[in-house]
């Protein structure tokens, strides 16, 4: 529930077309509803730009369905699980009609009325083998209003193919670089603009990446001025991120 519904509620209450005793049963779940196994934030959107994000990795396929379905049954707002498995989404999508699955970002969306797109976040990602992680922020930042493009497989291997899109980066609001391998896409892009970049190392590479750790430390070691890091293939923090940085002044 966002401040939008909570005023609609109010006014319908001014206006004489719901009772208080109606308004305190659709306000009762505020700040959360306690599920047994989960304590659902239904104020979170209030306090922050979007509601409370499921992490569908280790949880149960039932656990799962009850979270997104009660999530659904009380917000007008977009909804995302991440790190869902098909067999997750096809026990929402029973209860849930309108949710969605994206097999490459394992991601859950269930996106409710028309919006207005904001800004421009570029998602760059240096090979294909990133493409879960970098489509993993993409979609996070475009459920939550940005206006995303992207720019796929333009690694340091071949450098012609980020230079030859030069044009993408400079009309980017902010960056998200996905790299894994030595992760030095960031340390690039960020010495090529005037905006923030944010780092996602993912655990691609070879046995001396360490699962992702070597891009990790490559990119917190960056001389790129403007280049933050979120942990390894954490694509949906640095959507997250972005999608608040691209709001600043819209």
């Amino acid at each position: 529930m966002d401040q939008h519904e909570i005023k609609h509620v109010l006014f319908r209450v001014k206006e004489g077309s719901i009772t208080i005793d109606d308004a305190l049963e659709i306000l009762k779940h505020l700040p959360y509803q306690d599920l047994g196994f989960v304590k659902l934030d239904h104020h979170r959107s209030l306090r922050k730009a979007f509601g409370e994000v499921v992490y569908c990795e280790g949880k149960t396929v039932d656990q799962v369905q009850k979270i997104m379905e009660a999530l659904a049954d009380r917000s007008e707002s977009n909804i995302l699980g991440t790190r869902a498995s098909y067999e997750m989404y096809q026990a929402v999508q029973k209860v849930v009609p309108d949710a969605e699955y994206h097999s490459v970002a394992r991601l859950i969306t269930v996106t409710r009325g028309e919006q207005k797109r904001l800004g421009n976040v570029l998602v760059a990602c240096a090979g294909t083998s990133d493409l879960p992680v970098a489509e993993e922020a993409a979609i996070t930042a475009t459920l939550m209003g940005a206006r995303v493009g992207r720019l796929y497989d333009a690694g340091v291997a071949g450098i012609h193919r980020l230079l030859m899109n030069k044009e993408k980066l400079d009309n980017a609001k902010v960056i998200v670089v996905v790299a894994g391998m030595e992760g030095a896409l960031a340390s690039v892009i960020g010495g090529l603009v005037d905006k923030p970049v944010i780092a996602v190392p993912t655990s691609v590479g070879y046995g001396a990446s360490f699962n992702g750790l070597a891009a990790l430390l490559a990119m917190l070691n960056s001389c790129s001025s403007g280049v933050t890091v979120v942990n390894i293939d954490n694509g949906f923090g640095a959507g997250y991120a972005a999608a608040m940085i691209n709001r600043i002044g819209e």
